[in-house]
């Protein structure tokens, strides 16, 4: 998208606000900001790993195995300079990662057939997979946002489903909570538990770390804690799909213990809450006084 379709999406004049993709007052500054997006992302990776053609590409041409904390970090990197970066910065960081993935391919082992990783159809899925968990979460964590505001919500990140490379004029992409359902009650039928995703959900659960971290501190059961409320915070019919024992089938307090724990992160001052680009935008976006 241009400057000027920036404007009309995000309600405010991008120049305005310092040059961002969005704009300070935009839902996507209030969803991103909320504490609860760390499980809403772990919502997100439990939820695309259920794609088989997806889960496949990034099994096969991942690192994240090697490198999970740095790749976690490197998608955190990629939603903060998108959300509250510069608009210069979001694209550059956005074509630069559409670049190595232009590059990609994964290899159906069924068929033989070779597709690339960065077709429409997938990257839709991965862009819906992210907006919904984001937004899910953070409602069900206790973010006051109206029917509206949803809407409004899903509306701004068609800006991020064209960053990311879905074509602009493709009619799949959501541009209301009710065209996300729709698409999600469209896709079911596709999605599957393959192994890839099984392995993927217990790399989740419990990621590799150094065996001073992991019997030294409490971050291998908070770890697991975290990533196992992401889980319980999927869809029920992803939950149904999933199975996996010792994981719930229900998300009976879930959402009170997302709410909890948001409301402790929440108690903490700004200043140490909020990321470094949260706080160079406040800063460009601030009028002088």
């Amino acid at each position: 998208m241009n400057g000027s379709s920036s404007t009309a999406v995000n309600g405010s004049s991008s120049t305005a606000v310092g040059g961002g993709l969005f704009a300070a007052d935009s839902v996507t500054w209030q969803v991103h900001r909320d504490p609860a997006m760390i499980l809403g992302g772990l919502r997100a990776l439990f939820l695309q790993a259920l794609h088989p053609a997806a889960m496949r590409g990034v099994a096969q041409n991942s690192d994240f195995r090697a490198d999970p904390w740095g790749r976690l970090m490197r998608t955190a990197e990629f939603v903060g300079v998108t959300t509250y970066g510069t608009e210069a910065n979001a694209r550059k960081t956005a074509a630069r990662i559409r670049g190595i993935h232009r590059k990609l391919r994964a290899l159906d082992p069924q068929t033989g057939v070779s597709y690339r990783i960065d077709s429409p159809d997938l990257l839709l899925w991965v862009h819906c997979a992210e907006i919904d968990s984001y937004l899910s979460v953070t409602r069900r964590a206790g973010l006051r946002l109206s029917a509206a505001d949803a809407d409004r919500y899903v509306l701004e990140q068609v800006t991020s489903a064209e960053l990311i490379g879905v074509p602009a004029d493709d009619p799949r992409i959501p541009r209301s909570v009710r065209d996300l359902d729709r698409y999600f009650q469209w896709l079911r039928p596709d999605l599957a538990l393959t192994q890839e995703a099984l392995a993927a959900a217990r790399f989740l659960l419990s990621p590799p770390m150094p065996t001073w971290v992991r019997l030294g501190t409490p971050a291998a059961p908070a770890w697991a804690g975290l990533a196992s409320l992401g889980f319980a915070l999927l869809p029920r019919w992803a939950r149904r799909i999933y199975a996996l024992p010792g994981l719930p089938t229900t998300d009976l307090g879930a959402a009170a213990i997302t709410t909890a724990l948001r409301m402790a992160v929440l108690a903490v001052p700004p200043r140490f809450r909020d990321g470094p680009h949260y706080k160079a935008a406040l800063a460009r976006t601030t009028p002088a006084a």
